[in-house]
């Protein structure tokens, strides 16, 4: 079988994630910050392990602004609901997924004022027009590291720069690039940092989280839940404090010790090895595939502006019957449709229909993706 679906989720989870995951369960399956006998104080120090472990990848000052969630879209939800308000501005990009774009039209329909700035056929996003759009004013400017349809990376930093400049914050979607590539979000000027656990991060799925940046004062986002802490109990109203502000209820210790395990996985491996890996895998791909007659690939031709994430299709054959083939004659696992992100394929040109997409991951071998070329060469000339 070859998985090419990494985008989604990565598989297969390394060995010490599973075994984290069991450990936490079996010796240490106290409720974290709740009691103090021994488990409760063993379960704390795992989830506190992995605080430091995301603090050390993302090059974040302060373990205790690495805020637990679900996954990237509870963690975007937190952002915007808690920031944004009736008159006030945001501003995203054509190429956003709907864990952006639909908290944003929700918002937009409460008063919230949203620009979305057009990105080309290929994904990429001119800073001229990002220039354009994001004018004084601007409360927010939310945008993805990379595409989940195309792979293609934005200029976090520029957007950056232009987003201070006129006085917001940026909120960065990094569902598709933690632990693939190299994010340092002082040096970044990254604000806000969404992630998801069981991508790139090598994690199990129900596990993500938000880095708030030191430069970000606390007390402007209002928590998306509030409840038992564990912390200030004396009081009915929610605490100020991070990260109890915005972790209410009892966190997934089990789901977490398994991310610090993915995490320190990817720090031992290290980002700049998995990036050099992945993009050789894309090149390779790109090349592949458009040399095969009647498929078109999506997204900048040049690797190193993407990630492994690679869009196409094949001639008039629809991608359902590209998909199921694939996986019943091939054994090649990959996705079809629109990935939950419409906005990217009108950008793209390719809604209503969407896409085939492969998507490699840090365990994906070369062999596999010349074996799945092989495969979309054989189905584009039955």
């Amino acid at each position: 079988m070859i998985y090419l679906d990494h985008a989604a989720t990565s598989w297969p989870k390394p060995p010490a994630v599973i075994r984290a995951m069991a450990d936490f369960c079996e010796h240490a399956g106290g409720n974290p910050g709740r009691s103090g006998h021994r488990l409760s104080l063993a379960a704390a120090r795992i989830v506190y392990d992995a605080r430091e472990s995301l603090a050390e990848l993302f090059c974040a000052s302060d373990p205790l602004r690495v805020i637990f969630t679900a996954n990237a879209t509870h963690a975007i939800n937190l952002v915007l609901q808690g920031v944004l308000h009736s008159g006030d501005r945001v501003v995203t990009t054509g190429m956003e997924h709907n864990a952006v774009m639909r908290p944003l039209r929700a918002l937009e329909a409460r008063g919230v004022r949203l620009t979305v700035i057009p990105c080309a056929a290929d994904g990429t996003l001119e800073i001229s027009q990002a220039a354009a759009a994001i004018t004084p004013g601007t409360r927010l400017v939310v945008m993805n590291h990379a595409s989940n349809v195309a792979g293609t990376i934005l200029p976090v930093a520029e957007i950056a720069e232009l987003a201070h400049r006129a006085g917001a914050w940026l909120l960065l979607d990094a569902a598709q690039t933690a632990g693939v590539l190299p994010i340092k979000v002082g040096a970044m000027g990254i604000d806000l940092l969404a992630f998801t656990g069981h991508k790139g991060l090598q994690g199990p799925p129900g596990t993500g989280g938000l880095v708030i940046n030191d430069t970000i004062d606390t007390s402007l986002i209002d928590p998306l839940v509030r409840g038992g802490t564990g912390s200030r109990s004396e009081y009915e109203l929610q605490p100020e404090d991070c990260p109890d502000k915005f972790e209410s209820g009892t966190p997934n210790g089990a789901g977490i010790a398994g991310l610090g395990a993915g995490v320190r996985w990817v720090l031992d491996r290290g980002v700049d090895a998995i990036r050099a890996h992945e993009k050789e895998l894309s090149r390779v791909l790109i090349q592949g595939l458009a040399a095969i007659p009647g498929v078109t690939v999506y997204g900048p031709a040049d690797a190193t502006r993407r990630t492994a994430t690679v869009s196409f299709d094949v001639g008039q054959r629809t991608v359902s019957e590209i998909g199921l083939r694939l996986d019943d004659e091939f054994d090649v696992l990959c996705r079809v449709g629109l990935h939950c992100a419409p906005a990217a394929h009108r950008s793209l040109g390719t809604f209503p229909q969407g896409t085939v997409r492969f998507a490699a991951g840090a365990s994906t071998a070369l062999n596999d993706i010349h074996a799945a070329i092989a495969a979309v060469r054989h189905l584009g000339g039955a």
